[in-house]
């Protein structure tokens, strides 16, 4: 019987332990978890009976094989969650699904609502040429990004940064607005110093163009196919009733169910090699070092810590890894009684608060970079849905910097400050309760020795059963379902006794992982 070696119980890990069982008879698979908790940056964390999700994470994917995965774990519900009995609010709903008020192993059907906050005002997300927004912005504003975009149609730059590959798409105005000061918010960079392989992965397809077509089928409904909507664009998603760690827990209870071996508080330290294969793995736990061999070895570990943890690397390669760049960072959850913004939407809620599942802070005044409304992501998120706001705020930093070891304390006071000066709450006794979480190498970053990736890639498949899986595994920004991708093409590799390893690391930059699909 072969054995397995999985490094990591986040989406890419445990999805590859699932289809490796229910793919083969004959495989034994260990999974090794750093921490006590399931899911990595997809995990949900409890705090007096309210919920928090890590990140914000929408279930909607163009990959179908993901769909299913999702739908036979959690099937979507069947009946009227709690909020769409209140607000008398119609949802598609799964003939024979779940009922969530009586079940819990639940997707619940929400609506995507996500916008812009910039100067107090409200913007649609992808920014849309509206009535609205020409009122936000004013006429002569609206004429120069009218200008400015047309500007960039006729006139492209070199794509050598990330600054001009948004200026090639929105036009300088509209990028001097809106992403400018919000990428350098995120990753602490100016555009300008950021490869635009970012770019290509976040926002490939995102024009303009796609938005005036995707009003055009508003205007005209007819058939729709999603896989032809841009994925920015996409007004409904499904949402664990508990949250996107419910799933990842229950994947978690599956793979023991099907005999795989899942152990926590086992922090991998090496991985060795001989003969261009990795033969085990070492790890940390409970103070001791244990060692593990394996057949094949998949790793959601970040490249870095991979890297530095094998034997006889080149001096060359080792530098490349260990120059890779990561931005972390701080999710801070703050219980309110209200927020000050008000519901102008059509879009009926608890308590008459904003529909924004999450909203995206340009202001460059304020270090907050973006808010997350759990109430609207799933009722069951909160312990008291209409009586109280439970919201998370999201802020970038870099592990060991002053803002990484603020207190939980001081980092309360320093989001209530924020929220104060942006309007959206009148005072810090507004605050009830709060909760910090850090998280460590949450987006890995497109500059520093970035350039030399494939570099490090090319070392890395001389392995022949070595797999590097997932956001981190692959140092890249990819979505969860991204993340879930790397893992079925491995586990199909492994099984078809394939060695080449582009349909791996081609996921998300080949044209059928893009937003826009054909």
């Amino acid at each position: 019987m072969q054995k397995v070696i999985i490094i990591g119980a986040g989406p890419a890990g445990l999805t590859a332990g699932i289809e490796l069982l229910k793919q083969s008879g004959d495989i034994e698979v260990v999974i090794l978890e750093e921490t006590q908790e399931i899911g990595g940056i997809s995990r949900t964390v409890k705090h007096h009976g309210n919920r928090m999700d890590i990140g914000g994470h929408r279930f909607f994917s163009k990959d179908d094989e993901v769909m299913r995965w999702w739908d036979e774990l959690m099937p979507r519900q069947g009946k009227l969650s709690y909020d769409d009995k209140v607000l008398g609010r119609k949802v598609p709903l799964k003939k024979g699904g779940p009922d969530p008020e009586k079940e819990d192993r639940v997707m619940l059907t929400r609506n995507r609502v996500s916008r812009i906050y910039y100067k107090k005002k409200f913007f649609d997300y992808p920014v849309k040429m509206n009535l609205q927004t020409i009122r936000n912005m004013g006429f002569l504003t609206t004429m120069a990004a009218g200008f400015s975009y047309l500007r960039s149609v006729l006139i492209k730059k070199k794509e050598d940064s990330l600054e001009n590959f948004y200026i090639n798409r929105f036009g300088k105005k509209l990028y001097s607005m809106f992403f400018e000061g919000y990428t350098e918010k995120l990753w602490g960079r100016h555009p300008k110093e950021i490869d635009a392989s970012w770019g290509a992965q976040r926002v490939k397809g995102l024009s303009i163009v796609a938005i005036i077509k995707d009003v055009f089928f508003k205007m005209f409904p007819g058939k729709k196919n999603s896989k032809k909507v841009e994925t920015s664009l996409i007004e409904e998603f499904y949402y664990p009733k508990y949250g996107p760690g419910q799933l990842w827990e229950t994947a978690a209870d599956r793979f023991a169910e099907m005999g795989g071996r899942l152990l926590k508080g086992c922090l991998v330290t090496n991985v060795k090699t001989r003969e261009g294969k990795a033969y085990a793995v070492v790890f940390e736990r409970d103070g001791s070092k244990e060692e593990l061999s394996g057949d094949y070895i998949l790793s959601s570990m970040p490249l870095k810590d991979l890297i530095t943890g094998m034997n006889d690397v080149p001096k060359q390669i080792q530098k490349y890894a260990a120059g890779l760049p990561y931005r972390d960072f701080v999710t801070v959850g703050l219980l309110l009684d209200k927020l000050n913004l008000k519901n102008e939407t059509k879009l009926k809620t608890l308590g008459n608060i904003v529909p924004d599942c999450w909203i995206y802070v340009q202001d460059t005044g304020v270090k907050l970079g973006r808010i997350q409304i759990f109430n609207n992501w799933s009722p069951y998120m909160v312990a008291k849905p209409e009586d109280t706001v439970w919201i998370g705020l999201e802020y970038f930093c870099t592990e060991g910097d002053k803002y990484w070891k603020l207190s939980e304390e001081k980092w309360a006071k320093l989001g209530a400050k924020e929220l104060i000066k942006m309007g959206v709450i009148d005072s810090a006794d507004q605050v009830k309760d709060y909760h910090k979480e850090t998280v460590k190498k949450a987006y890995p970053a497109y500059f520093d020795t970035y350039d030399h990736i494939d570099e490090i890639i090319k070392y890395l498949d001389g392995f022949q059963n070595l797999y590097c899986i997932g956001r981190n595994g692959q140092h890249r920004y990819n979505n969860m379902d991204h993340s879930m991708a790397t893992a079925f093409e491995a586990v199909r590799n492994i099984i078809n006794g394939v060695s080449n390893k582009r349909n791996v690391w081609n996921v998300n930059t080949e044209q059928e992982y893009h937003e826009e699909k054909a």
